[in-house]
């Protein structure tokens, strides 16, 4: 493998990308027979209609076998092209370079066996020289077996594919070849590049002569390390077949790299002959920056950041495993516009092109082996049948990655126990690259205060907030704290995020973490025939839903046994790259800027590490409850605030001196791109920071109208001829991912919450028309006690409710009323937190306004359907304009088309009818979200328990 980066000219390289012959075999002994199909490379098979079908697990293998064996019955696919190598490449060395494979590959070349690759995520390279003859034309087999060994530890939570996942493709190399670069550029300026020469693939003597030489973008020429070369000689460390030079420089005025400021630099070394030919060229584009751990801190370029970071697999729902140029750059731009500074290569290399743009757009990275036994763990880990493995990924991804500035840590594999293997693999990278620390969780289990080789990082898992606190505050911890996964992103989900970042924000010696993670894994699935749409089924999904005829498939959907079911659609974006709503509440977490309004009045927080203010621009906006008053926003001049610094900002008179006598008021500060960044437009959205500048004024109750009964049936229900199904009291959610996995939702249901009955016990009409009622609900942990009472207005009705709820009823999804409109209203416009979905602890991406929105475009299309739809802190909302609800004070409220039992017995989207009714709920409590499905549940502030529990709401229509 080469472990430089070469960019030869198009006459150097000849791509193989496209149209192959391809047979799938059954197993790996099976021969070829005289049938053959087409296939695309790079490609999955299980995507191309081939009836091995993508099949999902999260740790327990597929099948029962142990390891090292495979089982007999293994999918193999066998791919054939006939190659012209160019005549003009005679004389050179021929080298064919797989991308990536899964899992094992044998290379054939004109019928001869060139080699064998078993790393399913690094580039396998076959020197064919001897194997093809230049102008004639050769056939190139590439056999690819499902299964084997290796298996065993890539054993990552995704779907398991077959096939040619990255790009194939031929070189030619001069035999005198630059067979590694090494640079080491610091924030100082100071940079140092070794290199080491080889001539041959064999390692033939090196010709007499030779040498190399270096440039630097503002730098020129690198001055070559001329004591170097004599402690070389002193010390007899010249080689016949193997040359080293170390070249240097100081770059005065150097602009550091960092993810707020990715300055790169273009580096370039060369190798000669004596008569100065050039025989190999390596380019690099550079930073200039530091790594290091000062205590308890990781320092880049000797700042403590916050790592804000998320993981990321290789995904597409229309290819699987294989991801274009485009799609790795539209992953990292995304991250970058939702406030990401970081990813996780979980759990393997990525494509080298996926570094390159993470040095340009600017991300940090925590760059993973791609190792991972998880289901064998325990025996993998100090078998020294795998040693040889664990070392050969670890190395050779050190070796491919190790001058790109955006790689901050080696993680040496994930979920594999701990074992000898690991400190083997540790020992090679700390002897090879001192520059970077290493983290890997599995050396944690044992206790985080354990100084195990393996890890600088204490990088739990879905520890939680009060675990995180104690340990960083115990006088214990001597490393830094960074969750290497945290806040699981499954479903409806995300909760308590806002406070993880608090206690971070606020905890020396915690520094972040890694939300799992960036995609939901669905494939796009033909109804008609259950296979994968493959990439014919572009176009067939828009904001997060699948087309008619299609509907997003996870774990079981293609007859895969075992599976893990929907634990696959666990991502912070939905399949086809939609943001989820909680990116809205990372982008407000990781803001760059915040605003705040206190005893040292209104002040800008500049939250970055590296820039200043003066790549963004401000305006305005103010927002009060009632009737819709907001006026255009005003130009804001930001201060002038260095990172880490904050500064007073004058309000808008011109705003707040127009506003209403009365109501609650909100200021907020929409914060722009000034100008264009490389993920970003000029004008783009980064943040709304917001501030109350105007308390609510105490609710009153409006004035009752004697005379105008209200109308209740003989089971004492509401009857308003703007209802189809009158109010009545809702226990019951559809059960979030969260809530299934954790326990929750089948608690629930044996508490009876799914299936109250009403029971009605009294009711009383007094002279003015307003109706008393009293009805009973039972459940397993006692009956809950419901008052609705009833007023007549002169345009409407006003509720009045209370719920009481025996002490053996803890912790339940909602408590609040739920009723279906009579009308098919096709707009909500509410005041309250939006406009995109909130919850009580997810909230803070939600800002408080005036929003509106199709009822359609109301409802989340979370993979699996779950509750979804609602919104925070609703003052009051209207449907159509005529069709208008009051609260007494903020609520939890949703309306969609959806009834919580509709969502409950659907498992996939296609299931669902919408109603033509709009389904309300407005809650007295929610509970929250959590992340419970894998990892901590819900705070206890945010749980809903027993209790007497009132509320009340006005429902007003424009025929009242």
């Amino acid at each position: 493998m080469h472990a430089v980066a070469r960019h030869p000219g198009d006459t150097d390289r000849l791509p193989l990308d496209g149209t192959w012959r391809f047979q799938l075999l059954p197993t790996p002994d099976t021969a070829p027979g005289a049938a053959w199909q087409e296939a695309e490379v790079p490609g999955c098979w299980t995507m191309q209609g081939t009836g091995d079908l993508p099949h999902y697990t999260n740790y327990v293998m597929p099948w029962p076998e142990v390891p090292p064996a495979s089982p007999k019955a293994n999918p193999t696919g066998v791919y054939e092209r006939e190659i012209h190598v160019p005549e003009v490449w005679s004389g050179r060395r021929i080298v064919l370079q797989v991308g990536a494979f899964e899992s094992v590959l044998i290379a054939e070349v004109g019928g001869t066996v060139v080699g064998i690759g078993k790393d399913s995520h690094l580039a396998s390279e076959f020197d064919i020289t001897d194997a093809v003859r230049p102008g004639e034309p050769t056939t190139v087999r590439l056999t690819v077996v499902k299964w084997s060994d290796a298996s065993h530890i890539e054993d990552q939570d995704q779907w398991w594919h077959g096939g040619l996942t990255r790009s194939v493709r031929l070189e030619a190399l001069d035999p005198l070849h630059l067979a590694d670069v090494t640079v080491r550029a610091g924030a100082d300026g100071l940079l140092r590049a070794d290199v080491q020469v080889r001539s041959a693939a064999g390692g033939a003597k090196l010709p007499d002569g030779w040498y190399a030489t270096a440039h630097l973008e503002g730098a020129g020429e690198l001055a070559a390390d001329t004591e170097y070369a004599a402690w070389c000689e002193d010390q007899a460390r010249v080689s016949d077949f193997l040359g080293e030079a170390r070249f240097h420089a100081r770059v005065a005025d150097v602009r550091p790299w960092s993810a707020e400021t990715p300055h790169l630099y273009d580096f370039t070394v060369r190798v000669h002959r004596a008569d100065g030919t050039v025989t190999d060229t390596s380019r690099h584009r550079i930073g200039f920056r530091d790594v290091r751990i000062d205590g308890r801190d990781l320092l880049i370029n000797g700042e403590r950041v916050l790592i804000r970071g998320v993981n990321r697999h290789d995904f597409h729902p229309l290819t699987g495993r294989v991801v274009s140029y485009d799609d790795m750059r539209a992953d990292l731009v995304t991250m970058k516009r939702f406030g990401f500074n970081a990813v996780r290569t979980s759990h393997y290399p990525n494509d080298p092109a996926f570094l390159d743009l993470c040095d340009e757009l600017g991300l940090y990275v925590v760059d993973e082996a791609d190792i991972e036994a998880h289901d064998h763990a325990h025996e993998i880990a100090d078998d020294p049948r795998y040693l040889p493995a664990f070392v050969d990924r670890v190395s050779r991804m050190v070796l491919r990655d190790k001058n790109h500035p955006s790689v901050i840590v080696w993680s040496l594999g994930n979920e594999s126990d701990y074992g000898a293997n690991h400190d083997a693999a540790a020992g090679w990278v700390r002897r090879h690259d001192p520059t970077r620390p290493i983290q890997y969780e599995g050396a944690l289990h044992k206790g985080w205060d354990t100084p195990w080789l393996a890890t600088d990082v204490i990088c739990p898992m879905y520890a939680s907030i009060d675990e995180i606190v104690a340990y960083a505050e115990s006088g214990r911890q001597t490393k830094p704290l960074i969750l290497c996964e945290y806040s699981h992103a499954m479903g409806n989900g995300n909760g308590s995020l806002a406070d993880y970042w608090a206690a971070i924000e606020s905890t020396p010696g915690l520094q972040g973490g890694f939300i799992w993670e960036f995609w939901d894994h669905g494939i796009l699935q033909r109804l008609s025939d259950g296979r994968p749409a493959g990439p014919a089924g572009a176009g067939g999904y828009a904001d997060g839903v699948a087309g008619p005829g299609l509907r997003w498939a996870y774990g079981g959907d293609f007859g895969d046994t075992p599976n893990d079911g929907a634990f696959v659609t666990d991502g912070v974006v939905f399949p086809d790259r939609t943001p989820k709503p909680v990116m809205y509440e990372h982008r407000e977490l990781a803001a760059p800027l915040r605003l705040t309004d206190d005893e040292d009045g209104l002040r800008v927080h500049n939250r970055q590490h590296f820039r200043d203010l003066s790549w963004l621009a401000a305006e305005w906006m103010v927002s009060v409850a009632g009737e819709r008053t907001d006026r255009d926003p005003v130009p804001a001049r930001l201060p002038a605030v260095e990172p880490g610094g904050s500064a007073p900002v004058e309000a808008p008179k011109e705003l707040l001196d127009a506003l209403p006598d009365d109501g609650e008021a909100w200021l907020t500060l929409r914060i722009r791109t000034a100008a264009e960044e490389a993920w970003a437009p000029a004008g783009f959205e980064v943040c709304a920071p917001q501030v109350r500048v105007r308390e609510a004024r105490p609710f009153t109750e409006p004035v009752l109208a004697d005379g105008h009964p209200v109308d209740v049936d003989e089971q004492a229900l509401l009857v308003h001829p703007a209802l189809s199904a009158p109010p009545v009291l809702s226990l019951w959610r559809a059960p979030t991912d969260n809530d299934e996995l954790g326990g929750l939702g089948e608690r629930w249901r044996s508490l009876g919450l799914d299936a109250l009955v009403r029971k009605p016990l009294s009711y009383q009409r007094d002279d003015s028309g307003r109706q008393t009622v009293i009805a009973q609900y039972d459940t397993a942990a006692g009956p809950v006690l419901h008052t609705q009472v009833l007023h007549p207005l002169p345009d409407g009705i006003l509720v009045e409710e209370t719920a009481e709820l025996p002490e053996g009823l803890t912790d339940i999804p909602r408590v609040g009323t739920v009723f279906e409109t009579a009308a098919r209203h096709e707009r909500l416009a509410w005041y309250g937190q939006g406009p995109w979905e909130t919850y009580p602890d997810r909230r803070h991406g939600g800002s408080v306004g005036h929003h509106e929105s199709a009822v359609d475009a109301l409802f989340t299309p979370y993979l699996r359907p779950q509750e979804s739809g609602g919104h925070h802190g609703v003052r009051h909302f209207t449907l159509d304009g005529a069709f208008r609800v009051d609260l007494d004070e903020p609520r939890q409220v949703s309306v969609t088309r959806h009834r919580a039992a509709d969502l409950t017995a659907a498992t996939h989207h296609d299931e669902l009818v919408p109603r033509n009714a709009c389904v309300v709920h407005i809650d007295a409590a929610h509970r929250g979200l959590g992340t419970a499905s894998c990892g901590p549940d819900t705070l206890p502030r945010y749980r809903t328990g027993a209790g007497i529990y009132r509320w009340s709401w006005t429902l007003r229509t424009s025929s009242a």
